[in-house]
């Protein structure tokens, strides 16, 4: 079975189980958390990948680790080691955020800019890019880039919305030529 297919089932389920209890917003904080942190410690992702632990071990890492977030997203977590799926870890979460983005009629968003976006700045983007997709709102990840020289350049999904100054000079640039 392939890995994609695996995360989808795990992130259905608990996308499920989110619903009914209603903490898919909750749940969805917490699995940000889970895969920041599993993406940005080397030694964790060496625990869960060492042949020489044992499942227990494994999981009592990951406990301790992971003791604040939801006890469903543990539970997620630790069946995954169960499992021996520890590498679809970050698929899983991926899976869910999309499902539940989806349900929340959310799109996340890349946007790239010459400074750090103010809150206002944020939802204004929000509002007019979530209307030209259909969307109700985005979720706003922003990306100093200081080689646009002024203006945005979004990502949403696979559409790129480009109204940088280094966009327009390069589309310029193309028509001179």
């Amino acid at each position: 079975m392939s890995n994609t297919t695996v995360a989808k089932r795990y992130a259905l389920a608990l996308l499920q189980i989110a619903k009914e209890k209603q903490l898919l917003e909750p749940i969805m904080e917490d699995l940000r958390v889970v895969k920041e942190v599993t993406g940005y410690t080397p030694e964790l992702k060496a625990v869960l990948h060492s042949f020489k632990l044992t499942k227990e071990a494994k999981k009592a890492v990951l406990t301790s680790a992971f003791s604040s977030v939801n006890q469903y997203v543990l539970n997620t977590l630790l069946v995954l080691v169960d499992r021996h799926r520890e590498d679809n870890i970050e698929a899983v979460i991926d899976e869910f955020l999309q499902l539940a983005n989806e349900e929340m009629g959310v799109a996340a968003a890349d946007v790239y800019s010459t400074r750090q976006l103010s809150d206002a700045e944020r939802e204004a983007i929000s509002a007019i890019f979530a209307a030209k997709i259909g969307k109700k709102s985005l979720y706003i990840k922003n990306f100093v880039d200081s080689d646009l020289l002024g203006g945005l350049k979004l990502r949403i999904g696979n559409r790129i919305y480009d109204g940088s100054l280094r966009g327009k000079l390069d589309r310029l640039e193309r028509t001179l030529i």
